[in-house]
């Protein structure tokens, strides 16, 4: 098999959720069968600036075509116009006008697939939010699998969507609740999806001089639409009640105001190092609304740490309920208490890390996420080849 994956950035320095998780599948794929990168040369999320040179490069294994972004990201008016159509009435048009400045804008990389279709057996098309996605699985529907990595949010609800998610010829979701949502959202049943995610690598840790003792770590980019604000305003409440010196320790590129206060510590962006910060927290503590699987979650219970995730998120709370690895709040007031619960149980928290551990080595190991693949895909060749239709496996 000849294997296309599209998707908005790639890259060693890229590891924003699905963009590593792109990357991870094509590094296992390509011990397999012959897989390609086709991406942008960005990897600023919000602007699209062109970064990487464009052409093709080896990257660990596997052939990677990039190709410019034609117009970068007016960050203000994607904002202003994201607002306006939100609430507001809005029609197809304005839908097809806010997916242009989503973008990324990469008209060569839209050229590419027209021109090369018949180079590949199947193209995997990473996120449905993007332009990529959006022009793309449109030329090539009938050998295309999509990678949604969907959430419970606004704009999954745009008309536009419907036709998308109704095109590619099979899903691979992140998790049992995406697959549900994309479900009865679309009732797109009769497409064939499997649940698999990806494999979770734990490395070992150098033993590593921790300034801190007590304390509570956040992974990921410190931004409001991960829900950051609501975790200040939570901790700084928690410390107010209780009087607990515990500090809250945030690894991640900073996307928006922290409050100045000693116990909240912010240490930017960190690639490798943020494992011995992991290995050392008492508790990694997530509060997005929106994970259509949160990598961070299962590294953390991967390498025997609980966690402490916002119930309203259904796959952080479907990950505690099937995995036993950490606890879940919906307030603050439930914040508060679980937290307490945590900072003075220490034997609860190491058993939620263990059972969090045999949950991830049992689901997440790349033996088996690797045969889910490939059996998968071979399904959907013998789909794009024949012409059979096959029933839905989620």
């Amino acid at each position: 098999m000849r294997i296309a994956i599209v998707v908005i950035r790639y890259g060693l320095e890229v590891n924003g959720g699905a963009e590593l998780e792109a990357r991870q599948i094509a590094e296992r794929l390509a011990g397999h069968t012959k897989v390609e990168i086709l991406t942008t040369c960005a990897v600023d999320l919000t602007t699209w600036e062109n970064h990487y040179a464009p052409g093709p490069q080896m990257l660990n294994g596997v052939m990677v075509r990039r190709f410019p972004v034609a117009s970068t990201r007016d960050v203000a008016e994607f904002g202003r116009f994201s607002a306006q159509i939100v609430y507001n009435a809005r029609t197809i048009y304005d839908e097809t006008q806010w997916m242009l400045l989503q973008g990324p804008n990469a008209p060569t990389l839209t050229q590419y697939i027209r021109d090369h279709e018949a180079d590949y057996d199947l193209f995997i098309f990473f996120s449905y939010l993007y332009a990529t996605t959006f022009t793309g699985l449109q030329l090539v529907p009938h050998k295309s699998i999509l990678f949604p990595t969907a959430h419970d949010e606004t704009w999954l609800y745009f008309d536009i969507f419907r036709t998308i998610f109704n095109l590619p010829r099979g899903f691979i979701f992140n998790s049992e609740e995406e697959a549900e949502l994309v479900r009865r959202c679309f009732k797109n049943e009769y497409i064939p999806g499997v649940v698999l995610g990806v494999g979770i690598d734990i490395p070992t840790v150098p033993s590593t001089s921790i300034p801190f003792k007590d304390y509570i770590l956040y992974l990921g980019r410190v931004d409001e639409g991960k829900k950051c604000d609501e975790l200040f305003q939570y901790f700084l409440k928690y410390k107010e009640v209780t009087a607990d010196p515990v500090k809250l320790v945030l690894i991640g590129a900073k996307a928006m105001a922290i409050p100045q206060h000693p116990d909240v510590v912010a240490l930017g962006y960190m690639q490798d190092e943020r494992f011995a910060w992991l290995k050392q927290a008492q508790v990694l503590v997530l509060p997005s609304y929106f994970e259509s699987l949160s990598l961070v979650t299962l590294e953390a219970w991967g390498m025997g740490i609980p966690t402490l995730v916002n119930g309203k998120s259904a796959v952080l709370k479907g990950h505690c309920q099937r995995g036993n690895g950490g606890l879940y709040y919906e307030s603050e007031e439930e914040f508060v208490e679980t937290l307490t619960l945590l900072r003075a149980r220490s034997d609860l928290r190491a058993v939620l890390g263990k059972q969090g551990q045999a949950y991830v080595r049992q689901r997440y190991n790349w033996a088996t996420i690797e045969q889910g693949y490939i059996r998968f895909l071979r399904q959907m060749h013998d789909v794009v080849y024949s012409n059979q239709p096959v029933t839905s496996t989620v």
